[in-house]
């Protein structure tokens, strides 16, 4: 099954809270989504990002996705990983975590995959869910 539309997206920076994040170099920033389209939800989370974001860099998050998916409700959990060379995304993955869906999204299972163009944001999550 696939499940398509787009999302806001506001991204904060946070201040690093110990000595071991301060010492890292490393970029904390904390999501806050809302998804339109077949994924009525918000989610919340954080992500990781080394480089300038621009021309390199990595970055690896994880949110909490909270709302309707084709109408069933329930939470679950991605995770995401990307590349950043000469400014284009490269090996950028967003999964569902295993067993991370509760109520009625509890099995589901997939892949989101992430447009952006004209600084608007889209997905095509591909999922299964048992049962369907």
């Amino acid at each position: 099954m696939h499940a398509t539309g787009h999302f806001d997206v506001s991204i904060t920076p946070q201040t690093p809270d110990n000595p071991q994040a301060r010492a890292s170099g490393l970029t904390r920033l904390s999501l806050d989504k809302q998804f339109h389209g077949d994924l009525d939800a918000t989610s919340q989370g954080e992500m990781l990002a080394a480089g300038d974001g621009t021309t390199s860099g990595a970055y690896v998050a994880l949110e909490k996705v909270a709302g309707k998916l084709h109408g069933r409700s329930g939470t679950f959990v991605l995770v995401h990983r990307a590349l950043m060379v000469d400014g284009t995304p490269q090996e950028w993955t967003v999964a569902v975590v295993p067993g991370s869906g509760t109520g009625e999204l509890a099995g589901l299972g997939g892949t989101m995959t992430i447009t952006i163009a004209d600084g608007k944001h889209g997905y095509d999550l591909g999922y299964t869910l048992p049962g369907r």
